[in-house]
């Protein structure tokens, strides 16, 4: 996965890709998640979803793949941690796998196509490893999220994200393409749903707004808004204190929806 990455591999960033599971964030392909199952998870980050889906599907081989060497050796040793056998990770590219043709009964892929350039080619690949498999893939629309207080650094927040998405690379508005996108890439027949996070209790608020709030100033979505000119530090400060405010505010409510496909064919 050639393509630059809006947010990078802060620590704040991570933390939020590590609360990730099958659960909350591939809810909609567990059916098709059988014992003995190969899969390739593409970009697994830290590898959550990736090792939880290698409990589901065990003795089935699971590999996930990231374009970060150091996200791949992170997501290694968290498998080694949860003493999860049937799971490794490797770096590639999502544009040109390193497999044979039908290599996998199911390839899976969170938040992935709203960062390529490329979404449908990513796509026609992963068809080709799956092979009579399935493609599954979950990513958020960002132009859809909704949030209460109306924090004015927020719409801040929301203008400057969409904006720098779309400068790095990808389209934050993925969500709602997933079909279209995968309709292109020539499967036969494609499954939508959609499913949404919400964060809104003492506990999420506090999790996602310091997050965010240290995302806006330390992360690599930080230094792209700044280098591509989208807005300067005293900006990023506001977005900040936004996030600040917002997590501390008792009637705070953030909603993220998600499109999801499940592809076969």
């Amino acid at each position: 996965m050639a393509d630059s990455y809006t947010h990078g591999h802060h620590p704040s960033v991570l933390r939020a890709h590590e609360w990730r599971t099958v659960e909350n964030s591939a809810a909609y392909v567990v059916s098709e998640l059988h014992p003995g199952s190969a899969v390739l998870d593409v970009g697994a980050g830290p590898g959550t979803i990736t090792v939880d889906i290698a409990r589901r599907v065990a003795p089935g081989p699971v590999l996930g793949i990231d374009a970060s060497a150091d996200v791949v050796a992170r997501a290694t040793e968290f498998a080694a941690s949860e003493g999860v056998a049937n799971v490794s990770f490797a770096v590639e590219d999502a544009y040109a796998l390193d497999y044979p043709d039908a290599a996998f009964d199911i390839v899976h892929a969170h938040q992935v196509l709203q960062h390529l350039a490329r979404p449908v080619d990513a796509l026609r690949e992963f068809r080709r490893v799956a092979g009579g498999g399935i493609v599954a893939a979950r990513d958020v629309d960002y132009e859809g999220v909704l949030w209460y207080p109306l924090i004015p650094a927020l719409a801040e927040w929301h203008d400057v994200y969409l904006r720098v998405h779309r400068l790095v690379a990808g389209d934050p508005a993925a969500g709602r393409k997933l079909k279209a996108w995968a309709r292109e890439a020539g499967f036969a027949e494609v499954a939508s749903s959609a499913s949404l996070w919400l964060f809104e209790s003492d506990e999420e608020r506090a999790w996602w707004g310091e997050s965010w709030a240290e995302r806006a100033l330390e992360s690599s979505f930080a230094e792209h808004a700044v280098g591509l000119g989208v807005t300067d530090r005293t900006g990023l400060e506001r977005i900040s204190s936004g996030w600040h405010e917002w997590a501390a505010a008792p009637d705070g409510w953030f909603l993220m929806p998600h499109g999801e496909i499940v592809a076969r064919g």
